[in-house]
């Protein structure tokens, strides 16, 4: 579902940008993905518009977590990356795309996955060992000795990479501005300005924003 951003000047009336996406969909999606960098026979055909939402393989696949038994590794440390590939904490409801933290054990819900999740148990700051679970259950299925966390989202940036397009972004929006001004569009100049401003700031406190797609050409 997809509602382009709209303005009806006779009715002072702005309809918001929104969209949603089928879980199945965007799980698979997430499968797909995966299975581009993982494996050598893989063959995807789709639409042109499958990219669109997506931002630079490199920085996708730069950003995963990487779990490795006996890895020496903080629990903050892994904490810390799974916010910053966008996964959300849920100690309660535990869904795709999520974690939970229990003392020394970490459990994570892989984007890409339906009913299986990883179970990661420290002991100190050492991976003692990982294991697939039942997300249902949290019966312990099969012992890994490596496993790799891809980002939750396909449009995932580093902090440096935000940091440094934000004065172009700025600087265009100074100019956009300036030209709804001189065209006597001051409805159009205002709501650029605070959504511009409010996409800023949501990239600068959580790395991602709504429409994100919209600031492509600088942040990649």
């Amino acid at each position: 579902y997809y509602q382009p951003e709209a303005y009806v000047p006779s009715k002072d009336l702005f309809i918001e940008k929104d969209s949603a996406i089928n879980e199945d969909i965007d799980k698979l999606r997430h499968r797909a993905t995966r299975a581009l960098f993982e494996r050598h026979d893989c063959v995807i055909v789709a639409s042109v518009s499958c990219i669109y939402g997506l931002g630079s393989p490199e920085a996708y696949s730069g950003l995963l977590l990487w779990l490795e038994q006996g890895k020496t590794v903080s629990r903050e440390a892994i904490i810390k990356k799974l916010v910053e590939i966008q996964y959300g904490r849920g100690d309660y409801d535990f869904h795709r795309g999520s974690f939970r933290v229990r003392g020394d054990v970490i459990d994570i819900f892989p984007v890409d996955e339906e009913d299986q999740a990883v179970r990661v148990e420290l002991f100190g700051d050492e991976i003692d060992s990982i294991h697939r679970i039942d997300t249902l259950t949290s019966k312990k299925l099969e012992r890994l000795n490596h496993c790799a966390i891809y980002p939750a989202s396909h449009y995932v940036t580093e902090k440096n990479t935000i940091l440094n397009a934000m004065p172009a972004i700025k600087q265009e929006l100074k100019e956009r501005i300036e030209f709804y001004v001189a065209e006597n569009r001051l409805i159009e100049a205002q709501r650029i300005e605070e959504r511009v401003n409010f996409d800023l700031e949501m990239l600068n406190e959580t790395g991602y924003c709504k429409g994100i797609e919209h600031y492509t050409r600088y942040l990649t």
